[in-house]
């Protein structure tokens, strides 16, 4: 173990304590520290495969540079990775090393993409007080959404703070040297697995099955024999529910009776969740439930965030058999098993069904074998026939994965949102400052350096640029002066919002069309908004609830989906309506609520702040209220008692009312604590919000 004999005694203490399952360094960290990038000061992209132990890796260079009395930050793209990384380098705590969310108040700060992003467009100070940002998933600069936002971050950092080292962790890429060029980074890349990783394409044919579900049902019992787990990677939230009762119906025999005992309180966690917040089981609820009875669970972004934990807590503490989870698990947090299935090698997209790239096979695949537990893990795709299953081998086993390009002009929101960060922190007074900046950029990079665009790709870049300045300055954003180009107090706003250019835009039509404020159409204009995170059906049953209940708070639709589904949602949820009631009303799912509620009332927030720039100041009380509202999910009469009284909560303050009235200045702890689910530290809280001064 090189790096325990030679580098500084400190780190060595700190790994040695936080790590205690490390006893020595794999082949792929030797190489990695081989290399020398721990004593080294210039940029690195490391790129060895998943469970390999990439974050020990990030983590020594963050201890060094903190222990040197610099700040680090480690940067992620999830808030699910940020909040289980917090959990992780805490340990490190011990040593003196501040772990938190924010540089500023941290030695080693833990941020999401957009957390960081936020630190270059405003707090110069603090970007230039960070010493090393080390990006885990690195490989996600090529994703639509967030990679934008990554590349944008790590270009105007690289001009703000020069001397700030940057370490990026990564999978593989097809197109690493253009990277490390771009960046100026060595590249350390190894192929060693502590699990080894067996791909293999079956097919229900050579497997004798009518379908693909009872070819998982096989894996799922040989899974049984061995006591091993398995995830399995559906397209849609309504297939990893199917797919998880079908299985778990045909196991169900296999079971033994203490694992039955086992499975069954986990079934158990999963129903106090919603009783907990004050509602009966969902709908779903009760078929996850009756799924995790026998060992099996579905896992998708319709259930409560704290199923989702348990699910993940449980299978990782192997008292689940299998998971059926959607894609978007496999960027999410570490749950390794020893089969993974990957049913679905298409995925609904705007332009119809579509195969998944084999970069996203890999990802999935990469989840098999857990290190400490298993010896070797299994990824299986599975197709309907010899011939599919042939030339999906071909594609997805045997394939090369897809360059990895840029999407910054792709996303056109992305665009507009740099050019007023660039702008409005004076960073561009002018369009050629502008054309410098996206030249410096992944995106610049390639098209400089493409051999078929050269400058015709830089060209294109300038008129995408005009283009979208030329938006900006017609929709009051951003407009000329003589000392150049500035901000607007609108483009301001937008500026020091993480909300779409589309958002602030929408809903400023939205005010100019009004003479006072009408909050249910506001709520609706809020959940057409691409910010407002939706509430999906479930199914194809009748919508003409959700219709009905939209008529009858003055808002008349022709189309009904999920933008109208979460708007009835709200508005049901704000009188005082539980997840179970709204789930019957509306067949949606309900337990997404509370988040779409708490989004919502952060927009009416920023909404009241373009009434506020837009001169518009009638009603605006109205705002506060339906912020509150949507918050707490309470009707008018109890804002007040919800706002004013810590975590007391809807269903403790509609109790308060109906027993007491509104007038609380006369009641007694003891008639207090009589209430269900007060206890002394809430009545001794009521009581000194109410009694007589």
């Amino acid at each position: 173990m090189i790096y325990m004999d030679s580098t500084d005694t400190k780190i060595k203490e700190i790994i040695k304590e936080s790590y205690p399952n490390i006893k020595e360094f794999n082949p792929a960290q030797n190489a990695v520290i081989d290399s020398g990038f721990l004593e080294d000061q210039t940029n690195y992209i490391i790129a060895i495969p998943t469970a390999s132990g990439k974050t020990v890796l990030g983590i020594m260079p963050a201890l060094k540079a903190v222990l040197n009395g610099g700040k680090a930050v480690y940067a992620v793209p999830l808030i699910s990775i940020q909040n289980e990384k917090v959990k992780e380098f805490k340990k490190f705590e011990k040593f003196g090393i501040k772990v938190g969310k924010h540089p500023s108040s941290a030695d080693l700060a833990v941020m999401v993409f957009e957390s960081f992003d936020a630190i270059t467009r405003f707090s110069w100070n603090t970007l230039r007080d960070i010493d090393l940002l080390v990006v885990d998933e690195f490989h996600m600069i090529g994703e639509y959404s967030r990679g934008p936002t990554m590349e944008c971050a790590i270009t105007r950092s690289r001009i703000l703070n020069p001397s700030m080292r940057i370490i990026a962790l990564s999978a593989t890429l097809q197109n690493m040297n253009e990277l490390s060029s771009w960046l100026d980074a060595h590249v350390v890349q190894h192929d060693y697995r502590p699990v080894p990783l067996y791909k293999d394409v079956l097919n229900t044919e050579e497997m004798e099955t009518k379908n693909k579900n009872d070819v998982i049902v096989k894996i799922l019992n040989k899974s049984i024999e061995e006591s091993s787990q398995a995830l399995v990677f559906v397209s849609t939230r309504r297939f990893t529910e199917s797919l998880a009762k079908y299985t778990s119906g045909k196991i169900k025999r296999k079971i033994s009776r203490e694992q039955k005992t086992v499975f069954r309180a986990v079934s158990q966690k999963i129903l106090d969740v919603p009783r907990k917040r004050g509602s009966l089981p969902t709908e779903v609820c009760l078929k996850l439930a009756e799924c995790v009875e026998n060992g099996v669970a579905f896992h998708h972004a319709g259930l409560f965030d704290k199923q989702k934990e348990i699910i993940e807590d449980e299978f990782r503490a192997g008292n689940l058999l299998m998971i059926t989870a959607t894609p978007s698990l496999m960027y999410g947090v570490n749950l390794p098993s020893k089969n993974v299935v990957i049913r679905d090698y298409t995925r609904w997209t705007s332009q119809g069904p579509q195969p998944i790239p084999v970069f996203d096979y890999e990802q999935m695949s990469g989840r098999a074998g857990r290190p400490g537990y298993d010896t070797e893990g299994y990824s299986y795709l599975i197709a309907k026939s010899v011939d599919e299953a042939y030339n999906l081998k071909d594609h997805y086993v045997y394939g090369e994965i897809e360059t990895t390009n840029s999407k910054l002009i792709e996303n056109r929101d992305a665009v507009y949102r740099q050019i007023i960060t660039q702008v409005a922190s004076t960073l561009a007074k002018k369009p050629a400052d502008l054309l410098e900046f996206f030249g410096k950029t992944f995106y610049g990079f390639q098209m400089e350096h493409n051999e078929y665009s050269g400058s015709l790709g830089i060209d294109s870049m300038e008129y995408e640029i005009n283009n979208s300045l030329e938006f900006l300055v017609q929709n009051g954003i951003i407009q000329p002066t003589p000392d150049g180009l500035k901000t607007t107090a609108f483009g301001m706003l937008i500026a020091k919002s993480n909300y779409a250019v589309e958002t602030a835009v929408r809903l400023r039509e939205f005010l100019s069309r009004s003479t006072e404020i009408d909050t249910s159409q506001l709520i609706y204009e809020i959940c057409k908004t691409p910010d407002m995170p939706r509430i999906s059906f479930k199914g194809r049953k009748s919508k003409e609830p959700v219709r009905d209940k939209l008529n009858k708070a003055g808002v008349f639709v022709v189309d009904i989906g999920n933008n109208e589904g979460t708007a009835a949602t709200l508005m049901e949820w704000m009188d005082e309506r539980n997840e179970y009631e709204i789930e019957n009303a509306f067949n949606v799912y309900a337990a997404s609520t509370r988040r779409s509620a708490y989004e919502a009332s952060l927009l009416i927030k920023f909404f009241k702040n373009i009434c506020n720039i837009m001169n518009f100041y009638s009603g605006l009380d109205s705002l506060d209220m339906l912020s509150a509202r949507l918050y707490y999910g309470v009707k008018p009469d109890i804002v007040p008692m919800v706002v004013s009284i810590k975590r007391l909560g809807r269903k403790r303050a509609r109790s308060l009312v109906k027993t007491f009235g509104e007038d609380l200045r006369y009641v007694t702890r003891d008639q207090l604590v009589k209430i269900d689910g007060i206890g002394p530290k809430t009545a001794e809280a009521i009581l000194e919000k109410y009694s007589e001064k």
